[in-house]
């Protein structure tokens, strides 16, 4: 048989409950002037310290999509990886990322239909160890075989 699946990728014939992936990144104020530009989502909270001081976060913080993001980034490149098509996410912002801190991004199979080639993944942000983000991802895996 053929293998016509991307570099970069596990295809659902080789992924198993229980594997890991993850991602660190150091999240920056470019980072977020930037997500700021691209979204069009400008609230001041995010850019200006001065507002965000009198806030309940006491400081500037970091879109919550911007640290969903990440996940995104892992399921994306990692696992399954390229040719992976995102079917649906929950999440649940636990505690705000400030510019400066590094995120954990983390993202573990928790079920696999190989039938519709759908991979469910528990996913998750953390700060020096302590959540920030979680939620459930269910993907379509890429495949060695042809539709």
């Amino acid at each position: 048989m053929l293998d016509n699946a991307p570099r970069g990728t596990i295809c659902i014939e080789d992924i198993e409950i229980g594997m890991i992936r993850t991602l660190r990144k150091v999240v920056t104020d470019q980072d977020i002037e930037m997500f700021a530009e691209v979204s069009t989502d400008r609230n001041p909270v995010h850019l200006d310290e001065e507002y965000a001081q009198d806030t309940i976060f006491g400081g500037r913080i970091a879109h919550g999509m911007l640290t969903a993001g990440l996940i995104s980034a892992v399921i994306g490149e990692q696992l399954p990886g390229h040719g992976t098509v995102y079917l649906g996410q929950s999440l649940k912002f636990l505690a705000p990322v400030r510019p400066g801190d590094m995120v954990l991004a983390e993202v573990e199979v928790t079920d696999i239909d190989h039938s519709k080639r759908r991979v469910t993944m528990n996913t998750r942000c953390l700060v020096d160890g302590k959540k920030v983000l979680v939620g459930d991802a269910t993907v379509l895996a890429p495949s060695r075989k042809f539709d």
